[in-house]
C-alpha cells in the first residue's frame, strides 16, 4: 500500500486574492519557562488545502460538520487537465470514474463543466488551485457544484500523483456551522 499526502503546508500555501493569510502566535513556550508549547492560530477556513461545504455560497446549504464521512472518503479518480474544462469534455472524462474526482493540473471549470458534474451526481471534486472557477468570477461554478450538494477540495498538491484510481481520505476539521475547513488530504493506492 502506498500513501500520498496531497496536502499543502498551510503557512507557505498561496492565498486566494483578498483572503487573509494564516498567522500563528506562540502563547506559551518551553524555552521561556512555560510548562508546554502552545500555539494560537488565526486563519480563514479557506486557507491552504481546504474543503468547501455547500454553505460557502448557499445560506441553507450543509455546513462543513454536516458533510457525511462517506462523501469525503472513498474511492476516487485522479485525472489531469490543463485549461478551461467545457461541459462535453467533462462528461467524457468523468464517464465511469465514480463519484469523487480530483483534477491534476491547471484546470478551471466552466459553468457547463460544473453542470456536467452535477448531472453525473458527483459527490466531491478537487483541484490544485485555490478555486474551481475562473478567478475573476468563481460564484457561478461554486453555486452549481455546491447547489448539487458536492464537497469541493481546493489547494491540493497532486504533483507526485499519477492519474488513476485511489482511495481518498480528506476529513475536514469538524467546525460546527462553518462554510469550509482545512483538511489533511491523503490518497491510498493498493
Amino acid at each position: 500500500m502506498e500513501l500520498f499526502d496531497i496536502t499543502r503546508e498551510l503557512f507557505s500555501s498561496r492565498v486566494y486574492p483578498g483572503d487573509p493569510a494564516p498567522e500563528y502566535d506562540r502563547i506559551m513556550e518551553v524555552k521561556n519557562g512555560d510548562a508546554c508549547n502552545l500555539t494560537y492560530l488565526k486563519m480563514c477556513a479557506h486557507n491552504g488545502t481546504h474543503m468547501d461545504a455547500p454553505r460557502h455560497f448557499l445560506d441553507e446549504g450543509k455546513s462543513i460538520d454536516e458533510l457525511p464521512l462517506e462523501q469525503v472518503m472513498g474511492a476516487c479518480h485522479v485525472l489531469r487537465y490543463d485549461g478551461e474544462l467545457d461541459g462535453e469534455t467533462a462528461k467524457m472524462l468523468i464517464s465511469g470514474r465514480g463519484k469523487k474526482i480530483l483534477w491534476k493540473g491547471d484546470v478551471v471549470f466552466s459553468e457547463d463543466a460544473a453542470g456536467a458534474f452535477a448531472e453525473a451526481g458527483l459527490e466531491l471534486v478537487g483541484v490544485e488551485s485555490q478555486t474551481v472557477g475562473p478567478v475573476d468570477d468563481t460564484e457561478g461554478v461554486h453555486k452549481i457544484l455546491l447547489g448539487a450538494g458536492m464537497a469541493i477540495l481546493e489547494g491540493l498538491d497532486l504533483e507526485e500523483v499519477e492519474e488513476g484510481a485511489y482511495f481518498l481520505c480528506a476529513q475536514p476539521l469538524k467546525l460546527a456551522g462553518c462554510d469550509g475547513a482545512p483538511c489533511r488530504a491523503v490518497l491510498v493506492k493498493e
